[in-house]
């Protein structure tokens, strides 16, 4: 991986109940856009998602939304983006988004999230992508799921050969210090190590 020009970013069309959220997508998105990477998101304009397409946008950033079509009012598409794409279900948007990103950041949000970013793991355990998976701890929001999966390795369905690899960070300050990382390691394929499982 010797440039990280556009990531994907999992998050909910929620804003949650904790402030942190709100600000830390908006720290995401704006910190995206000063150092030139591009967006790509969920599409809507609602939420965690809206809130990081907005931090991108009054930046200066680039994003790419991808909806589709039967979420476009339930999730009230974002038409300010530089390129919108409208996709005839679920799963071809989770390609699009996977070939468009060089690597994926997860922010707290709801079973949607859990869903894609859980895919992009098990994808990276079969083999079929090496690109960055970080996780933003927003005030311990993911220690669960870190809990879970610490919980199927003590009962041997994470077996070694299968491991899940990601990295968790506190903030959006750190998700951007660690891709910086990722990009500084090198041709390989490997990556950076942060408090990774």
């Amino acid at each position: 991986m010797t440039n990280i020009r556009s990531v994907c970013v999992y998050c909910g069309s929620g804003n949650g109940i904790d402030p942190a959220y709100v600000a830390t997508a908006e720290a995401l998105g704006r910190a995206f856009a000063e150092r030139g990477i591009r967006l790509v998101y969920g599409g809507g304009s609602i939420g965690l998602m809206g809130t990081v397409a907005r931090g991108a946008l009054s930046n200066g950033g680039k994003v790419t939304g991808i909806i589709p079509q039967f979420l476009r009012d339930r999730e009230v598409m974002l038409l300010e983006v530089d390129e919108l794409i409208v996709t005839g279900d679920m799963h071809e948007r989770k390609r699009l988004m996977f070939e468009r990103a060089d690597a994926f950041v997860a922010l707290p949000g709801g079973i949607g999230t859990l869903e894609e970013v859980v895919e992009m793991m098990t994808w990276a355990q079969l083999g079929r992508h090496a690109k960055p998976i970080v996780l933003v701890n927003v005030n311990d929001f993911w220690s669960p799921l870190v809990h879970l999966i610490e919980h199927m390795r003590a009962q041997a369905f994470i077996r070694p050969g299968l491991d899940i690899h990601f990295d968790m960070v506190p903030d959006a300050a750190a998700a951007i210090d660690l891709l910086t990382r990722h990009v500084a390691a090198g041709d390989d394929g490997e990556t950076a190590v942060l408090d990774r499982l």
